[in-house]
């Protein structure tokens, strides 16, 4: 409960704090999504790219937390998994090794690409798939944070059992 209370309260509020002076600065029309900055993040400064990766990808981290949450998926989900990785445990398997294997702070995603396909990756810092900097790109279904705020009350230096 401490590691959700800090990591709303300060570090994600940072970054919806920070966000809104880097629009301002930038002049970034506030009333389009943040989705289309994100699809053009080269064409913005560094606060822009890191505040707004911020704010969108914590966004997204307490939208799909649900304390009746987890298990294997059902319906369209379930059949996308089965077809793009071959069954939910391959999935896991995955998705927990992008998680282990980002080096630094970053996230692990599960996105759509534009094949309409699911593919997992990471990125680093506040990146994420929609940005045109990403290494694999996509809308992002689900992304776990893996900067050691999101987990070290707990875990400490621990990330895999996380």
């Amino acid at each position: 409960a401490m590691t959700m209370e800090i990591h709303y309260t300060k570090h994600a509020a940072a970054y919806a704090n920070n966000l809104k002076d880097a629009a301002r600065d930038e002049k970034v029309d506030t009333s389009k999504p943040l989705e289309d900055v994100m699809k053009n993040i080269s064409k913005y400064s560094v606060k822009m790219r890191n505040n707004g990766g911020g704010h969108y990808n914590h966004e997204l981290f307490w939208k799909i937390m649900s304390p009746k949450g987890g298990g294997e998926p059902t319906g369209d989900l379930a059949k996308a998994i089965a077809a793009d990785f071959g069954s939910f445990a391959a999935f896991k398997t995955k998705f927990e090794d992008a998680a282990k294997a980002r080096f630094g702070s970053g996230w692990a995603w599960l996105s759509v690409d534009a094949n309409k396909k699911l593919v997992v990756s990471s990125t680093p810092n506040q990146d994420n798939p929609l940005m045109d900097v990403a290494d694999v790109n996509g809308t992002p279904i689900l992304g776990l944070d893996v900067w050691e705020h999101a987990y070290y009350l707990k875990y400490q230096n621990r990330r895999p059992d996380y």
